[in-house]
């Protein structure tokens, strides 16, 4: 493996670590109070609008409703009420009656200031008043004639006077209310254009402006200033985005139309008004955010360094010991980790030493042993030499039943010990061989009380673990037959097995069984728990459990091991699943 450059330090690492880690979260905080920062700017300035918005109408509200009050209380006096009645009636009003007009809406003009003139027509258009004869359909366009024909009494609100565009019109129809509220004429109120001037409504010091516009695109107010000639009325009215831009510069543009009127009202914010507070926001995110990465910095570098720091000193004691040189530790650190780290070392040195003047010793004692352990090692085939001597004299006698007791024997022998060079594996036809060899054994010290069954099928050839099956019979015998009075039966049957590709080993008796309490223990046993007795000699059931789990573990999809059925009175029936792939079907 190629080494690491140097720049992959732990103390490069960590730093780098803590710095990319120190910027991710700076930079989400800086996101997150950005974001939420300008939400709440951008919610505060539409929140002003709104309510500029809100007192303009009301402004503009009352306005109206005191030139809507005023006309109705001149077309419902008594006087102008009675010279009309005559005009409809046939009757030409005088010029001195005409001129007492000036006195009464005289008075009436003087209650609101804005109002330049009131002007009293008859149902033929003839002014009444002011003197002059000039006649209504020369004054407005007749359309408006007709709205207030339509309006029966209503006021409606004409405009800009094209002729005067200082002077905004409202028009009415007089109706008699001692003829059934029929036309009596037309009462025309011309108020000045600085009547509707709303500057209170917005200085326009911080860029911020406000425009009345009516239904024939007149500007009726503005505080633009001398600007609002050149606007374009038509393209702001119908600006279907939220924002404008005008003489180069970008508005947010609200408009508002009055029901009474049919005007309409445009407000105009600078955008660079609503986003000054966002642009301080983000100068103080981004100047705390430099400050955060410099501080976290100077801290990365310094808690990197004095992690590492220790660690370098206790790799250059471990390198020495590349040498042969094995010397504890001295260094002491005020971090805990480290400072273990350190002990562990120290204690690893200790231990190693140790063991190297153990090892040493175990050396020399082995050398003078040895001679001694091959000396007294006892070769199994002079076992099984005097065996076969055995049955041949046997044989020559006659007693055949103790010859095949010794051949038995003998078989067990061989089978059981094993030479270092010999394969631990067998089939099962072979291990099947043995546990025949050791019943026939069973059977001279059980007699009649001893019958037994093996069958294989077609599974002799399939691969399994020495002494396997053998261990289990032996329990059987040894908890189930001997224990059992009358007849013992042990059964070894080897049969497919539920899962494809495994086949299954069942080993039964007749036994007296076991109740749930003992099944439970021997359970536990087999899981590693305490022994449940100590009777029987060989390699024992729970061998048997560790060989399967040690063997088949990685074989098998659920753990390996034994399935044991028990009841009282019924016997034991003892199962284990292996592989089929070791030998296969024969």
């Amino acid at each position: 493996m190629r080494r690491p450059k140097r720049w992959f330090t732990l103390k490069n690492q960590i730093f780098v670590g803590f710095m990319l880690a120190m910027v991710l979260v700076l930079t989400l905080a800086s996101i997150l109070t950005y974001t939420q920062g300008s939400a709440l700017l951008e919610n505060n300035a539409e929140k002003h609008i709104g309510q500029t918005a809100l007192q303009a109408n009301g402004r503009l509200d009352a306005l109206l409703a005191q030139i809507k009050t005023l006309s109705t209380q001149v077309a419902t006096d008594g006087s102008i009420q009675q010279l009309l009645l005559s005009e409809v009636e046939g009757t030409k009003t005088p010029f001195s009656a005409r001129q007492s007009l000036l006195s009464i809406l005289g008075n009436y003009q003087s209650y609101v200031t804005g109002i330049k003139s009131l002007e009293l027509y008859t149902t033929d258009y003839r002014r009444l008043f002011p003197l002059n004869d000039i006649p209504l359909q020369d004054t407005i366009d007749p359309k408006w004639i007709a709205a207030a024909d339509r309006g029966r009494g209503e006021l409606v609100w004409i405009g800009a006077d094209p002729k005067d565009p200082s002077s905004v019109l409202a028009l009415r129809r007089v109706s008699l209310i001692d003829r059934w509220f029929s036309s009596g004429g037309y009462l025309m109120v011309r108020i000045d254009r600085t009547y509707f001037q709303l500057q209170e409504q917005m200085s326009g010091e911080g860029g911020e402006y406000i425009l009345l516009v009516d239904g024939n695109l007149h500007t009726i107010a503005s505080n633009f200033g001398r600007s609002a000639g050149t606007l374009n009325l038509s393209e702001l009215l119908t600006n279907e985005g939220k924002n404008i831009t005008i003489g180069g510069q970008e508005f947010i543009e609200v408009k508002q139309k009055s029901e009474p009127t049919g005007w309409t009202l445009v407000f105009f914010t600078p955008v660079s008004y609503v986003t000054s507070g966002i642009s301080a926001l983000r100068t103080a995110v981004l100047v705390s955010g430099a400050i955060g990465v410099l501080l976290f910095l100077i801290m990365s570098l310094l808690l990197s360094t004095m992690i590492t720091r220790p660690i370098f000193k206790l790799i250059k004691a471990m390198r020495g010991a590349r040498f042969g040189v094995l010397q504890p530790n001295p260094m002491f650190s005020n971090t805990m980790e480290i400072n273990e780290l350190n002990n562990t070392y120290n204690q690893m040195v200790d231990n190693i030493n140790e063991l190297i003047r153990v090892v040493y010793e175990k050396e020399l004692l082995q050398s003078r042993t040895e001679l001694k352990a091959l000396q007294a090692q006892i070769n199994p085939h002079f076992l099984f030499n005097t065996l076969e001597a055995f049955y041949w004299s046997l044989e020559e006698k006659g007693e055949e039943e103790l010859a095949g007791l010794v051949v038995s024997m003998s078989s067990l022998f061989r089978y059981t010990i094993s030479r270092p060079n010999q394969d631990e594996w067998v089939t099962v036809e072979e291990e099947l061989e043995h546990v025949e060899h050791y019943l026939q054994l069973m059977d001279i010290r059980l007699g009649e009380r001893l019958t037994w069954s093996i069958e294989a099928g077609t599974f002799g050839g399939v691969k399994i673990p020495k002494l396997l099956i053998q261990p289990l019979v032996e329990n059987a015998i040894l908890h189930g037959v001997e224990t059992k009075e009358g007849q013992g039966v042990v059964t070894v049957n080897v049969s497919p097995s539920g899962r494809e590709g495994y086949v299954k080993i069942t080993v039964r008796d007749n036994g007296p069984g076991m109740d749930e309490e003992m099944l439970r223990k021997l359970k536990q046993a087999l899981d590693g728990g305490p022994a449940l007795s100590s009777k029987g000699s060989g390699f024992g059931i729970v061998n048997v459990q560790r060989r399967l789990r040690l063997y088949f573990d990685k074989e098998q999809g659920a753990k390996p091991g034994l399935d044991v059925y028990s009841r009282p009175g019924e016997g034991t029936v003892v199962s284990f699943e292996i592989p089929s792939e070791y030998g296969g079907a024969v």
